[in-house]
C-alpha cells in the first residue's frame, strides 16, 4: 500500500475518532475517551493522534486524566444512533444481539453494539 493512501486512511480514522469524541459527555475520563476511540482504531499511535488533534482544534481540553468537551455538541449521541433489528454480534463484547445499535459519524455506521456496550462506548 502506498504511503499517500495510508496517510489518507490515517487522516480519515483521526476525523472519525474526533467525531466520536464530540458526541461524548461534556466531561469524561481518559478511559471513557479511549472506549470511544477504540471504535475506530485500537492502534495506540492513532489513538494518541486523535486526542492530540482534538485538543489542537480546541474540541477538547485535557487536564490530567479528565477530558472536557469545548463544543456545544457533547452528549448528542442519541441523535446519531441507528437501531436495527436482526441477528447481530456485538463488535465490542461478542454477545449475540437481536437489536443492534449503530453509531453514525461522517456518514459511516459503527457497530453493531449491544445496549450496555454502546452506553459504555459513549461514556453514559
Amino acid at each position: 500500500m502506498g504511503g499517500g493512501l495510508y496517510r489518507m486512511m490515517e487522516n480519515e480514522i483521526v476525523e472519525d475518532g474526533i467525531s466520536l469524541l464530540v458526541q461524548g459527555k461534556r466531561e469524561m475520563t481518559l478511559s471513557d475517551a479511549m472506549n470511544m476511540i477504540e471504535v475506530v482504531t485500537k492502534d495506540p499511535y492513532l489513538a494518541r493522534r486523535i486526542l492530540e488533534e482534538a485538543e489542537k482544534m480546541g474540541i477538547i481540553e485535557r487536564e490530567g486524566s479528565v477530558i472536557r468537551s469545548s463544543t456545544g455538541m457533547a452528549g448528542d449521541y442519541k441523535k446519531r444512533m441507528k437501531i436495527k433489528h436482526g441477528k447481530f454480534t456485538c463488535n465490542r463484547c461478542g454477545s449475540g444481539l437481536v437489536k443492534g445499535y449503530f453509531i453514525i459519524t461522517n456518514d459511516k455506521e459503527w457497530g453493531p453494539f449491544g445496549p450496555t456496550c454502546v452506553k459504555k462506548i459513549m461514556g453514559f
